[in-house]
């Protein structure tokens, strides 16, 4: 067993007494040695109830003849932090989480990895740290909250922030809003619509690293904690049989995640986070290759921010293993993929229906024929852009018209919310991508403010930052080069006409080559006063087409 290399020995006898010292057995020394990654605090909505889920593991590993031993991350909620300098931490805090669950796991080399985490940054920081160390691994997440309701209407998070918008021109109350305010998250759970969070755990099943309906289970449900025990056994078994990441995280497993993730319509954000965790499993995973399997993928569910389902919806209609059956009829999945169920992809879902044809629509009858996200490219973003083209209106799939420069979303949120727009308008936020921010800020403010005052189909914002899975309309993010690494969008000027064209993936600045050329070789970068973590952060992370990684 891997751990014992910390226990096993004459020579290990002071490193035994301190593993009594914790109130073990020598029983519970011998059995194989469980780490458990939690990442519960009382700071983020999601992750208030992970203890009581850590618990129902520990009792399956102990069942299972296992020894569980928890340790703890950290963790940051992008909706409490959105719109103002905190969200700088928040992309930036996934190499946190990947390195800190790294360093226990080699420090205390257990046998085996459970991994707990349920919100944004925390998903992917794990997922990375499963592949990097390669031991045996499952991952359970806390669950999605239920969606609240309004006037009979169900709501969530993303409602909120649009609420805000719609008070500023008088389309709704004061009264309302904060009547809102206080039913749209009715509990714990990862925000109710198909935002980062819940992408992010739906992808961990089709990945092979989490049990089937991890994504989709509500946080509420007595059903999470079984699975919560289920993946406590689990764990054991991927030991026994020394299962590995690095038998599960196959290009196959991968091109498995995009397809699942246009058909579902997730975040943008996937774009960012199953790159990196491909390049910790040794995989390379280009944006033209989400888009080529767009291409091939229809979209089959309409959930929030972009429709009016929620991830309870889903789950009710068949969840994801219903979803991967009905794409695998014209062979979109690689059924042979291997999982932590000790099965195949093919064999976990064998048998599954679609429950609900409008939650999770039959291949013949489409929300869209293509997939749920587009990336672009031009001489705006050589590098690539992202947009969630379930989330735009048709009218806005193809736009030209004049920039309108802001240097932070600050600036532009603040001319969004007094109703300074113009029809037309090309709204352009830079020096918020990785290093430029930095840590790559959301938008969910100004998409949002933008939505609230009705301007979502006469208006489109870009960025070099990037977009909350709430975020709906015409918003296209991740452009990179950012404007901090000297990229195209840095020498934007006012009034300067831009192209979006969503179906023929292009996003250009229609000025001349030579003029282009000139304005990048007087362009010089800002100085920017950074100390701490950010300083560090800056220097090493890349551009968003790299999944954001650290060089």
């Amino acid at each position: 067993m891997r751990s014992d290399r910390m226990k096993k020995g004459l020579e290990r006898a002071p490193h035994r007494s301190l593993f009594k010292a914790l109130g073990l057995t020598d029983r519970e020394i011998q059995q194989p040695m469980i780490g458990i990654a939690n990442s519960a605090n009382e700071v983020i909505p999601g992750h208030l109830h992970l203890q009581q889920l850590s618990d129902a593991v520990k009792a399956g590993i102990r069942m299972a003849g296992g020894t569980p031993l928890e340790f703890y991350t950290i963790g940051i909620c992008d909706g409490i932090i959105m719109g103002h300098e905190g969200m700088k931490y928040s992309l930036s805090s996934r190499e946190l989480i990947a390195d800190s669950v790294e360093s226990m796991a080699m420090a205390y080399p257990f046998d085996g990895l459970v991994l707990i985490p349920n919100c944004d940054k925390i998903v992917p920081g794990m997922l990375m740290s499963a592949a990097r160390l390669n031991i045996p691994t499952i991952l359970i997440s806390g669950g999605p909250m239920l969606a609240g309701e309004f006037h009979g209407k169900e709501v969530d998070l993303a409602t909120v922030f649009e609420s805000v918008g719609k008070v500023q021109t008088g389309e709704m109350s004061e009264k309302d809003l904060i009547e809102i305010e206080g039913c749209a998250c009715p509990g714990v759970g990862s925000c109710a619509g198909m935002f980062t969070a819940n992408s992010m755990n739906c992808l961990a099943e089709v990945l092979g690293l989490a049990l089937p309906y991890n994504g989709t289970i509500p946080a509420v449900f007595a059903d999470r904690i079984r699975l919560a025990k289920e993946a406590g056994f689990q764990i054991m078994d991927l030991v026994k049989k020394d299962i590995r990441p690095s038998n599960i995280l196959k290009k196959k497993t991968f091109e498995n995640a995009i397809a699942v993730d246009m058909a579902f319509g997730g975040s943008t954000n996937t774009s960012l986070h199953l790159p990196a965790i491909a390049k910790e499993a040794g995989i390379e995973l280009s944006l033209q290759a989400f888009n080529e399997i767009s291409e091939r993928t229809p979209h089959l569910c309409n959930m929030s921010p972009g429709g009016p389902h929620h991830i309870q919806d889903f789950h009710r209609a068949g969840g994801v293993p219903s979803l991967m059956m009905e794409l695998s009829r014209q062979n979109l999945i690689h059924r042979e993929a291997i999982t932590v169920t000790g099965k195949t992809a093919g064999e976990n879902i064998k048998g599954k229906k679609i429950l609900n044809p409008e939650v999770i629509r039959p291949l013949e009858k489409p929300y869209h024929p293509v997939g749920g996200l587009v990336f672009l490219f031009g001489n705006l973003a050589p590098e690539g852009a992202v947009v969630k083209r379930s989330a735009v209106d048709e009218s806005m799939l193809k736009h030209q018209g004049p920039a309108r420069v802001f240097d932070s979303e600050e600036e532009a949120l603040k001319v969004i919310l007094d109703r300074k727009l113009v029809k037309g308008e090309v709204i352009v936020i830079r020096y918020e991508g990785p290093k430029g921010g930095p840590g790559m800020r959301e938008m969910l403010a100004p998409t949002a403010a933008i939505a609230g005052v009705g301007m979502d189909r006469e208006v489109a914002l870009l960025t070099d930052g990037r977009f909350s899975g709430a975020s709906r309309g015409a918003a296209i993010g991740h452009i990179s080069p950012e404007a901090e690494a000297g990229g195209s969008i840095a020498v934007v000027q006012n009034g300067d006409l831009i192209e979006i064209d969503i179906p023929g993936k292009r996003l250009n600045l229609l000025i001349s080559d030579e003029k282009l050329k000139k304005r990048l070789s007087q362009w010089k970068p800002r100085k920017k006063a950074l100390k701490g973590y950010l300083k560090r952060y800056a220097r090493l992370v890349q551009s968003a087409h790299t999944g954001a990684i650290l060089e």
